[in-house]
């Protein structure tokens, strides 16, 4: 009776929660349309974008609930979300080739306008045909991080530098971006069949709080000042645009205790770490469950410093070390902190769901010898749109700089993200390596990408700087 009387309340529960997504989606929708009726541009491509925002939002809470309560009906209309918001933007690309007169291959804002439909697109596929469903769960989120961190770089169309006018860009962009796409959802099925295969919970909680040490000891190491400010570029709010002392100098401003902030979440979200560390040597399991509750103060402690940088980096004005006067900082100037400070609670928020529904994922997820087969064809995929690309961008190098290659910081870490998938396939097929070990070569490559494509932007700029 009692078994009965549940199964004819989870439709109930499911329904509730696709009624409150698509009450939520139809209501911003609407007032989108208000605003619409103003101004009197339905197919813009900042209406084009919120629309995929919306869309996508609606897809990731859905894919969310699937994982959370194994709800069937979520998968169908979280796959109907992600379909409208794909049509979105594939409109907004659509926009953006026809405003600018070439593909959307241009600059940071572009790229990443074309990585967010292919990951889309990449999404689908593995639901539909490889049945993948809860794939959703990640790289619906990694979308909506990728459609908002649009939302702050700079979208003018400005005609192309003489190095970017060649048809080479379009093949090599296009390349690069169908290949981060699939290097993307290989990471999200090596994580998958991590799961399957029976990893302990605790070697995620290592790795959650590693990756988000990471992050905040990037922004801490290169961002923070004497008297515990935080260093941001200064941002001309009239030309939007990044404010220079000299040519390829930009001008800093600090903001007071910020940097503090950001010491005291960097050793905060290291402690689950230290945690974990001390129970593997004192072979103390009490010392997870300290682990465990570090990892929720943690994550109050990143929305608290997320929410501070969000108020304080927003139009705010502070005064430089390198002039005299106040100038003005902005969220677009910064936009790789904040992916990187959303990213941070993103992580963690997934392993909370790990934690709490670790029992009942096996029934979600296929077998762990599919995702292991599913994560090799994602990667043979990927490694020769990474082999087509390097070549590609060889043959421009030389078209445009007279050298194949410069060891600029771009070219040298792309380099270092093909061998990575070139050992994992080396690997696999030489010395058979299935399981484990090809899964954590998977997650390396996937964090070498990552560094590629922000980190080597953010921290060594080079050549590729216009990207």
């Amino acid at each position: 009776m009692a078994r009965a009387k549940a199964e004819q309340q989870q439709p109930a529960t499911g329904m509730t929660l696709i009624v409150m997504v698509g009450l939520a989606i139809a209501f911003l929708l609407f007032m989108a349309f208000l605003n619409v009726v103003k101004s009197g541009n339905l197919l813009s491509e900042t209406n084009l974008l919120f629309a995929t925002l919306i869309f996508y939002a609606g897809a990731g809470a859905l894919y969310l609930g699937f994982g959370v309560t194994g709800t069937e009906s979520y998968v169908k209309f979280a796959s109907l979300a992600t379909w409208l918001g794909l049509i979105a933007n594939t409109a907004a690309v659509v926009h953006r080739w026809y405003e600018a007169g070439h593909p959307p291959f241009a600059s940071v804002y572009e790229m990443l306008l074309s990585f967010v439909w292919t990951l889309a697109v990449l999404t689908l596929v593995a639901e539909k045909k490889y049945g993948v469903k809860v794939i959703g769960t990640v790289t619906m989120p990694v979308a909506i991080v990728g459609v908002v961190l649009m939302q702050l770089l700079r979208t003018e169309v400005h005609p192309l530098v003489p190095a970017l006018q060649s048809t080479w860009l379009h093949v090599h962009v296009t390349l690069a971006m169908l290949a981060y796409a699939a290097c993307a959802l290989s990471f999200a099925l090596a994580m998958m069949f991590l799961i399957q295969d029976n990893m302990k919970t605790e070697t995620f909680l290592a790795f959650t709080s590693a990756s988000t040490l990471a992050i905040y000891a990037s922004v801490v190491l290169t961002r923070f000042e004497k008297w515990g400010g935080l260093s941001l570029v200064a941002w001309n709010p009239e030309n939007k645009a990044e404010v220079f002392l000299s040519k390829g100098v930009r001008l800093f401003v600090t903001i007071p205790d910020l940097g503090w902030q950001m010491t005291l979440t960097l050793l905060v979200v290291a402690s689950p770490l230290v945690f974990y560390a001390l129970a593997r040597w004192k072979n103390n399991h009490s010392f997870l469950t300290l682990a465990n509750r570090a990892v929720f103060l943690s994550i109050l402690l990143q929305v608290m410093t997320l929410v501070m940088f969000l108020v304080r980096a927003k139009d705010g004005r502070y005064p430089s070390l390198d002039a005299d006067g106040l100038f003005p900082t902005s969220l677009a100037a910064s936009p790789f902190i904040l992916s990187g400070l959303v990213g941070g609670v993103f992580i963690s928020l997934l392993y909370l769901l790990l934690m709490w529904r670790r029992p009942d994922l096996g029934r979600l997820l296929p077998s762990a010898d599919n995702l292991d087969r599913i994560t090799y064809k994602t990667i043979c995929l990927a490694f020769p749109l990474l082999t087509l690309m390097i070549a590609a961008g060889a043959y421009w190098a030389n078209q445009t700089w007279g050298s194949y290659w410069s060891w600029d910081p771009k070219e040298t870490w792309a380099a270092i993200t093909w061998l990575v998938y070139a050992g994992y396939l080396h690997m696999r097929i030489t010395r058979g390596w299935r399981g484990r070990r090809a899964a954590y070569f998977a997650i390396l490559g996937f964090a070498v990408v990552m560094f590629t494509f922000f980190g080597v932007t953010y921290l060594l700029p080079g050549l590729h700087a216009y990207a």
